[in-house]
């Protein structure tokens, strides 16, 4: 009985306590002239705020809904395929990266047990490339590699240009041949590339270059864009000259690219060197008789 009495006194001091709150609030909102004279329905309304309050206190908290089994298999499957898509991603950008380990092997296969490619090797590489080893693509290619001696390639220098190129295979390389014929287009590359063919075609230690090497490298490289280039192979065979220098070589090459094809516009008294001054008045002389 005391029991009930100390229950009933608490549960009476609790709903006066939460009155009176309702009151104070009520009373600061009607200072405010937030509040409207309500009568009697303020009364029902404490009321209601009672029950409510009261209630929203026995309430117990709300609990997550479930997936159904349907939603949560189609949430993993969904998952599952992101995933596979990120390593299906990764894949391929891995396959498409140029392997060094690959390129390694694949010049060894043509060096054997050196570290050069020498010119048997050479021949393989140029059948297996589907690739003359006359063929001006082969000086694009060897231009690319930097490489110091015609008919060789270096570990360093495979290596090195191959990576530039992103080739590390044979199919690879069969991919980019275009690429490298495309690169004679260019008049800056052009230049560079047939300024690099002398050193590459002439002997380390000579300064020139021979002449019959010479006439097959121009021939390389002018034979089908300068029309004169015929007779000025007649011209060497037929001059003089066992070697051509530095500097006759890269003025030749000015020379097919400014002179007209009849001569007209060529300066006897201009800065070109004896070479052509002489191939000029043969082929006027030439054309004379």
């Amino acid at each position: 009985m005391i029991l009930f009495c100390f229950l009933l006194d608490f549960q009476l001091n609790t709903h006066l306590s939460t009155l009176a709150s309702i009151h104070k609030i009520y009373h600061t909102l009607h200072k405010l002239n937030l509040t409207e004279d309500i009568g009697q329905e303020s009364h029902k309304s404490g009321n209601k705020l009672i029950i409510v309050l009261c209630c929203h206190r026995a309430m117990p908290p709300r609990k997550k809904r479930r997936p159904s089994s349907g939603e949560d298999m189609s949430a993993k499957k969904s998952r599952q395929d992101s995933v596979f898509r990120k390593q299906e991603s990764t894949q391929i950008r891995e396959e498409e990266l140029f392997s060094s380990k690959r390129c390694l092997e694949w010049f060894y296969e043509y060096a054997g047990c050196d570290d050069v490619v020498g010119p048997e090797g050479m021949e393989k590489f140029c059948e297996d490339i589907g690739v003359e080893p006359e063929n001006v693509v082969m000086l694009v290619l060897a231009w690319r590699l930097d490489a110091q001696s015609m008919g060789y390639f270096t570990l360093q220098e495979w290596l090195k240009g191959m990576s530039s190129l992103q080739c590390d295979s044979t199919e690879s390389l069969r991919n980019s041949l275009d690429h490298l014929r495309s690169v004679l287009n260019d008049t800056t590359s052009f230049k560079l590339i047939y300024r690099y063919a002398f050193d590459f075609a002439r002997e380390k230690d000579q300064r020139s270059l021979d002449l019959n090497t010479a006439k097959c490298m121009l021939g390389l490289l002018l034979g089908k864009t300068w029309p004169l280039f015929p007779v000025f192979n007649q011209f060497l065979e037929q001059s003089k000259y066992k070697v051509i220098n530095k500097d006759q070589w890269c003025n030749v090459l000015e020379f097919s690219r400014t002179i007209n094809l009849d001569l007209s516009n060529y300066d006897e008294d201009g800065a070109w060197p004896v070479m052509l001054d002489e191939f000029v008045e043969w082929y006027k002389e030439r054309q004379i008789s």
